[in-house]
């Protein structure tokens, strides 16, 4: 079992910036891939942003793609989304959630994840 917290949500206006923050317990010494999803009212969950255990690898969708960055740091487990330009559309709950048997070619989708947060609602007022 894999324990997933997110934090750094908040309001921002338009054009602003923020820092999210996910942590991942599980298996000492295991290091996860981990993604990061977001869920407007009204709407189904999408995918952000992806990064492969190592970090040699990053994925964006294409409405962040330039505007938010996906990093990680294994020493504490834990994995940023530096989010700026933001704009009302990005506004949502954002999870963070992390892959440990799920096929690692579907990392845009929801079945590429086994584990995730509870989520941390980013609001951009404009």
């Amino acid at each position: 079992q894999v324990h997933v917290g997110e934090w750094g949500g908040g309001l921002v206006q338009a054009g602003g910036s923020l820092r999210l923050s996910c942590a991942a317990s599980g298996r000492p010494g295991v290091t996860y891939a981990m993604g990061w999803f977001r869920q407007a009212p009204g709407k189904e969950r999408e995918f952000v942003a992806h990064i492969t255990w190592s970090g040699s690898s990053r994925y964006y969708a294409d409405s962040v793609k330039g505007r938010f960055t996906i990093s990680r740091e294994n020493a504490k487990n834990t994995v940023y989304l530096q989010m700026s330009s933001l704009s009302p559309e990005d506004t949502a709950v954002y999870y963070c959630a992390v892959a440990e048997y799920a096929p690692s070619t579907a990392w845009a989708s929801t079945r590429g994840y086994d584990y995730w947060g509870q989520g941390t609602q980013v609001t951009v007022s404009s």
